[in-house]
């Protein structure tokens, strides 16, 4: 996965409270343009780090994965030479689960 640093870290942290949000809102709180806040949003669904939830599929929340909670706990990690982040995060996860 390719992350925008920081502000698709910034996202997930936003998010990582279990309170579900908005492009408009997270722009807002993180102090970014909300059109650049909606192009990372998508890419992080697509990773699957975050998710679009509501009343409607169209209703623009979003909340984080549990996927993404773990990229949160390993940030210090990505783009550290040598580390795979992706096999790191799946490793991550596959301990969870068992």
């Amino acid at each position: 996965m390719k992350l925008a640093v920081p502000t698709d870290f910034d996202i997930l942290e936003a998010l990582s409270d279990g309170r579900r949000n908005t492009a408009v809102n997270l722009s807002y709180v993180l102090d970014k343009n909300r059109s650049y806040i909606n192009t990372r949003l998508p890419i992080l669904a697509d990773y699957e780090l975050v998710e679009r939830v509501g009343p409607a599929p169209n209703s623009g929340l979003y909340e984080i994965t549990e996927k993404g909670r773990t990229v949160v706990e390993l940030r210090e990690k990505y783009r550290t030479e040598g580390v795979d982040f992706d096999a790191l995060v799946a490793e991550r996860l596959t301990e969870r689960t068992e």
